[in-house]
């Protein structure tokens, strides 16, 4: 989806229950940020990059080189 595309879309409300929001708000202080929507955009970019290489028979996760360890990411 290209840049003009994204700024067409209209703004959407996202309801979210306490679990989730209280994990949004531990988000934002991790990231020193009080903007919830910069904690969700990586959030769904992270999602979908993990359906998309999952939709290509690839994986997504985090590499540790000090042990050789690569963990899958869920989804």
């Amino acid at each position: 989806m290209d840049r003009t595309t994204r700024e067409a879309l209209p703004a959407v409300n996202v309801e979210v229950n306490g679990q989730a929001a209280a994990l949004l708000v531990k988000l934002m202080g991790d990231l020193k940020t009080e903007q919830p929507l910069a904690v969700l955009t990586r959030a769904l970019g992270m999602l979908e990059q993990a359906v998309s290489a999952k939709a290509k028979g690839q994986r997504l996760g985090v590499y540790d080189p000090a042990s050789g360890r690569f963990v899958d990411l869920v989804i």
